[in-house]
């Protein structure tokens, strides 16, 4: 099978399987006796590893369960602390920071372009409880202007959490220099261990807890921390970092083959972008089609975020980007990551064009 859904999990990593084995016994870090102070001591190394890498202090990364509780945490514990009650986001969020701030009340949207990237912040420029931008679009691979977020929400005394999910292990990530006040990531994004995500939260204002229990992670995220995870986590993005070069390349091979060999076709990825994501419209086609019938080519690519329920139906993110409907169903996201190769490239080219023949068949019954 070739594998082109990096996005969804890319495969866990030797170094983070062999991590996650060493430390499989480890007990509980809070503990006093000698077991526990052998696991705090392999938590702290973790910590300091990833706070290396991400351009943070040890005391600012903390453990959670998922990239979907970080930004839970990020974007609903910023809220709680804040006295004020006006959120600003991006039509253009994963579920995970969306849902979020669909019900903490009073949200402004920053618009977007068709070409994926927000186009005016003037909204930041108002005091708000919170600002949520993503990092990167988990659809459109998009980068968005996290720089000047932070820079114009900072001048206006409002602190930003950043979806990071999709970009950290894919491009240069340094906390402190991008001044965010909360920042999210998901290990199994760049080769960790699934169950297992990072908040990054600066010492004030630090977000309230989202859940409460024993004070662990700085009072911020309670409960037991899985060290292995984190042992795991930490060695899969050292190795991470190095590899978007040949990623790129492949990507970038992909959307010219694609381009000359359908008509019609909508590359919707446009730079600043992630360098493994290509998505593209097929209008006329139907999603499910397209992936069913690349499946049977041996090709496994979706046709946006996997973390939805699984039906195909019209993304938000184009939706907001302004495509209607019949270019929107015919939506396809390829994301190529470290195990692929050019010959995966080529089987995709190879069967494409047939592939969207039918699909488009299949969409006008």
């Amino acid at each position: 099978m070739v594998y082109f859904d990096h996005a969804a999990t890319t495969p866990m990593r030797l170094s983070a399987i062999d991590a996650w084995v060493e430390h499989a016994g480890a007990l509980n870090a809070g503990s006093q006796h000698a077991a526990g102070r052998r696991a705090n001591a392999v938590l702290a190394d973790a910590r300091e590893r990833i706070a290396a890498v991400l351009g943070a202090d040890p005391v600012e990364v903390v453990f959670t369960g998922s990239g979907t509780e970080a930004n839970n945490i990020g974007v609903r514990g910023l809220f709680e602390a804040s006295e004020l009650d006006r959120v600003v986001a991006t039509p253009i969020e994963h579920p995970a920071v969306l849902e979020v701030v669909k019900s903490l009340g009073q949200t402004e949207w920053l618009p977007v372009g068709r070409d994926g990237h927000v186009s005016d912040l003037a909204l930041l420029d108002t005091p708000a409880a919170v600002a949520a931008v993503m990092w990167a679009n988990n659809e459109t691979g998009a980068i968005q202007p996290v720089a000047e977020v932070v820079e114009r929400a900072s001048a206006a005394g409002t602190p930003v959490h950043v979806d990071a999910v999709q970009a950290v292990g894919h491009v240069p990530v340094d906390f402190h220099a991008l001044g965010a006040t909360t920042l999210a990531a998901s290990a199994h994004k760049f080769g960790g261990p699934r169950g297992s995500g990072i908040l990054l939260a600066k010492r004030s204002p630090a977000p309230q807890p989202v859940i409460l229990g024993g004070g662990q992670e700085r009072g911020i995220r309670s409960g037991t921390v899985d060290v292995a995870s984190a042992a795991a986590t930490a060695a899969a993005l050292e190795e991470a970092v190095a590899e978007t070069a040949q990623i790129e390349t492949l990507r970038d091979m992909l959307i010219d083959g694609v381009r000359e060999r359908v008509d019609g076709v909508v590359v919707v990825t446009q730079a600043p972008a992630l360098p493994g994501h290509a998505h593209f419209l097929f209008p006329g086609a139907n999603a499910d089609a397209l992936i069913m019938l690349l499946d049977t080519h041996g090709i496994e690519v979706s046709a946006g975020s996997a973390c939805a329920s699984g039906v195909v139906r019209m993304s938000h993110v184009l939706e907001a980007m302004g495509f209607d409907e019949r270019e929107a169903m015919g939506a396809l996201r390829v994301t190529v990551g470290r195990t692929n190769t050019k010959a995966d490239v080529e089987q995709f080219l190879a069967a494409i064009p047939e592939v969207v023949e039918r699909a488009r068949a299949a969409g006008a019954l």
